[in-house]
């Protein structure tokens, strides 16, 4: 979706992107929590992951636009993704700093 043409995006409300970027990058992190990788090495890839996209759609022609903004909200989704996962593990009264390795 990320790099889809602008031309395929469909329109909606004001500044809707920024709640589809959030809900992307929310999932994105979330399972890879759930997959077992780390919080630090999440934040730091998801990040560089955001920026490289923005990146990209202002300079592939795909008539898209980079925004800083884009990428904010996709930071705040990885921020909703991780504390997600930590309510959903620790309600299964698990510790909340693990993945999967940690679990064996």
């Amino acid at each position: 979706m990320l790099f889809s043409p602008g031309s395929t995006v469909p329109s909606g409300p004001p500044n809707i992107d920024k709640v589809t970027h959030l809900l992307m990058f929310a999932a994105l992190a979330y399972s890879a929590r759930f997959a077992g990788i780390g919080v630090t090495a999440v934040v730091v890839w998801a990040g560089l992951y955001a920026a490289a996209s923005e990146v990209l759609q202002g300079l592939l022609p795909i008539h898209r636009s980079a925004s800083v903004w884009d990428w904010a909200a996709d930071i705040v989704g990885v921020a909703v993704g991780l504390v997600i996962f930590r309510a959903w593990q620790a309600g299964r009264g698990r510790p909340a700093t693990g993945g999967r390795d940690e679990e064996r």
